[in-house]
């Protein structure tokens, strides 16, 4: 069984194509500098259309987490973390934690992003806790 996955569009393909190079890539708007997360055609702070594209530093804290103990499916194996992070950028993103026992993860812990490839044209930014010691 395989993992479902994102359909990039016209606006989204940047970002897809950041993950793809081992980039996290964020739009910052032109206007009022805010950076944003998930992709749009418009800043979602003042609604400027004039957008470009930055590498974030792929950092961030742990806001909050679930601990998934049933999967969607096999391809899914449990247990699995699904986090909101905090980037420091600005943006809330949710995405997987990774390498960490889930009994272990924690909200203020400090995430460094990774990629993992879902598909020959997907590949996926997940996080992974930056300290054994989870420094926040």
């Amino acid at each position: 069984m395989s993992k479902i996955l994102p359909r990039p569009t016209q606006t989204s393909a940047p970002y897809w194509q950041g993950c793809q190079e081992g980039e996290l890539r964020l739009q910052k708007c032109n206007a009022c500098e805010q950076v944003q997360f998930y992709p749009r055609i418009m800043c979602s702070h003042c609604q400027h259309q004039s957008l470009h594209w930055i590498v974030a530093g792929g950092r961030g804290v742990i806001a909050s987490f679930t601990v998934v103990r049933r999967g969607v499916s096999d391809a899914y194996p449990t247990p699995y973390i699904v986090a909101l992070i905090d980037l420091d950028e600005g943006p809330r993103m949710m995405s997987h934690v990774v390498g960490i026992d889930p009994e272990s993860v924690a909200i203020g812990d400090r995430v460094k992003v990774e990629f993992e490839d879902w598909s020959d044209e997907i590949t996926m930014p997940v996080f992974r806790v930056e300290t054994a010691d989870h420094n926040r």
